[in-house]
């Protein structure tokens, strides 16, 4: 009988562990971004970066309260939390907007209600565009420039170091982000070396505004 419970503890021991947080999977071919995103970059970007990220973050929360919470709830608090949940955390949603608002078809539209905010905000898409490649550009080292909807419902432009972003309680700028461009050096490094200028002007003409606008219309509903 003692042998018997020795198996099954053994068997259990060597289950994999349960995961609260994957990755969602990519909704492109790694190749489809060219020329603006190498497939190298992609794949790399993808699988060893983000994949970290979400590994790590397991890892983190595994046997503690946070398995049981959403990611949006994690990041809400963040302050609590100590840097391996942090970074991990902010890693893992920071890429998946990331992967969303990227489209293999160049220069699709924002709705008319986006439109209209941007015109209100910015100006135009073109006073949106210097703005937050603008906010890209000055960010020193790692880092994201976003667009987000603010406590108000008023669209606004910050940029956050390393994988913070506004969600979190202790970000500068807090909000609902709807898009967000990485710019760590591993996403673009391979491709464009240290021409981050030359990466932003590109990137700009894939952004999936179809998908902001979705996000754009989700914020606003939550705010509301």
């Amino acid at each position: 009988m003692k042998s018997i419970y020795i198996l099954i503890f053994t068997m259990l021991a060597s289950l994999p562990a349960l995961t609260q947080f994957s990755q969602t999977p990519l909704p492109y071919a790694y190749d489809a971004l060219e020329p603006v995103i190498d497939a190298p970059t992609m794949d790399i970007h993808y699988n060893r970066h983000h994949a970290g990220y979400v590994n790590n973050l397991n890892k983190a929360v595994n046997g503690t309260a946070l398995a049981e919470m959403s990611l949006e709830e994690i990041l809400s608090g963040i302050s609590a939390y100590d840097m391996a949940v942090r970074n991990n955390a902010g890693g893992h949603y920071n890429h998946e907007l990331f992967w969303e608002v990227l489209s293999p078809v160049e220069n699709t539209l924002p709705s008319k209600e986006l439109q209209g905010a941007i015109a209100t905000y910015f100006g135009d898409m073109d006073g949106l565009r210097e703005t937050l490649l603008a906010e890209a550009s000055r960010r020193f080292g790692s880092g994201w420039a976003w667009l987000y909807v603010n406590a108000q419902g008023d669209l606004a432009v910050c940029s956050t170091p390393n994988q913070d972003n506004p969600l979190m309680d202790i970000a500068g700028c807090k909000g609902i982000p709807i898009l967000g461009i990485d710019v760590w050096e591993h996403a673009y490094y391979l491709h464009y070396q240290n021409k981050r200028g030359e990466y932003l002007n590109n990137i700009w003409n894939i952004i999936n505004w179809e998908e902001v606008s979705r996000n754009y219309r989700e914020a606003i509903s939550k705010i509301q």
